[in-house]
């Protein structure tokens, strides 16, 4: 077989595509093995498809070109689909006596088939996709209710964006209930086409809780305490320690609106020591704390797949992971503006 001029180039293109029909790319594939002189049999048993069918599409080639290899419309009155009702109905909570949350594509194309509207549940994902609506997925939100928080937005990320000259500014906060889990057999590391895998169960050792001060110019954590709770006196005694590592020098300390933060024995200690300003984030707005950005990477990289005979052993990892932490850290980016966040919570 002889191809037309040009052809060449557009059949072995098509061969590569990932995103043409599997059986145009199979075509492509019969006609430049064809024009190779490979026998008819020969090209059925390489592409999987019966002599006979080569043929066909030998000569569909000839008399067509490339694009007599696409499929030829099919006969009979296409399938009519009101796409708007799927959509209405997938925006509508599915009906009581189906006691389901959220509609799934097979529910739904059941459901609309039963009231005279026969659908595959495959035309439902389709229109699904093209409209980008996803009942399978739920996201959270919280509206913060806090009387000052245009006040206490403007403040922390007046901080953040332009903190003051010759001073110090530190984000602190307790991650609590941090579980020593102890897996009941050793990890299987890694293999290749193989994870990491761990047994489903654990026995618990006990909990912790971490407090840690993560200095917003440098990134790196300056203070930090593991106490078995997380009452205003830990949080008092965690404060005095990061008080200790930046001494004679302004201080603000970030942290959220936590009861034992704001406790009458904390008040009194910053009264006596007025070098230390505290500024809280808006209640319902911790995301504001950025060392709550280091809390995720410690969770993500020494915790969650840790397995732990003990608390002491796991607050051993911890501080083995700071050490590491800070000699690698960089300071987190705050870009948005206190304008910009009071335009979304508004």
């Amino acid at each position: 077989m002889v191809l037309r001029t040009g052809d060449g180039a557009r059949l072995r293109e098509l061969t590569r595509s990932s995103t043409a029909a599997a059986g145009h790319v199979q075509r492509a594939q019969m006609v430049l093995l064809a024009a190779e002189g490979l026998p008819n049999t020969e090209i059925g048993r390489r592409v999987g498809m019966t002599r006979q069918t080569v043929i066909a599409w030998r000569a569909r080639y000839e008399n067509g070109g490339i694009d007599a290899l696409t499929d030829l419309p099919r006969s009979g009155r296409p399938p009519v689909i009101d796409e708007p009702a799927v959509i209405v109905s997938t925006l509508n909570p599915p009906p009581a006596e189906l006691a389901v949350t959220h509609w799934s594509a097979r529910l739904l194309a059941e459901h609309l088939s039963k009231t005279g509207m026969p659908v595959s549940f495959a035309e439902i994902a389709r229109i699904w996709r093209a409209w980008d609506l996803q009942p399978h997925r739920v996201e959270t939100f919280k509206f913060s209710t806090d009387p000052q928080l245009e006040a206490k937005i403007r403040d922390v990320v007046g901080l953040y964006l332009d903190p003051p000259a010759n001073a110090v500014v530190v984000c602190v906060d307790e991650k609590s209930q941090i579980q020593a889990l102890d897996r009941t057999a050793p990890l299987l590391p890694m293999r290749f086409e193989q994870a990491e895998r761990r047994t489903h169960d654990y026995r618990r050792h006990g909990t912790t809780t971490l407090f840690a001060a993560l200095e917003v110019a440098t990134g790196k954590i300056t203070a930090d305490a593991c106490y078995d709770r997380h009452r205003n006196t830990e949080f008092l005694a965690f404060l005095k320690q990061v008080a200790k590592a930046h001494p004679q020098v302004k201080l603000h300390v970030v942290a959220d609106n936590y009861a034992t933060h704001n406790h009458p024995n904390v008040k009194a200690w910053l009264v006596k020591n007025p070098r230390i300003t505290m500024h809280f984030t808006p209640t319902s707005a911790s995301w504001m704390n950025m060392v709550e950005i280091f809390f995720g990477i410690i969770t993500r990289q020494a915790i969650r797949r840790g397995s732990f005979a003990s608390v002491p052993d796991l607050i051993g990892a911890i501080r083995k992971f700071i050490d590491g932490y800070n000699q690698r850290c960089q300071p987190f980016g705050w870009s948005k503006t206190a304008d910009q966040i009071l335009a979304k919570t508004t």
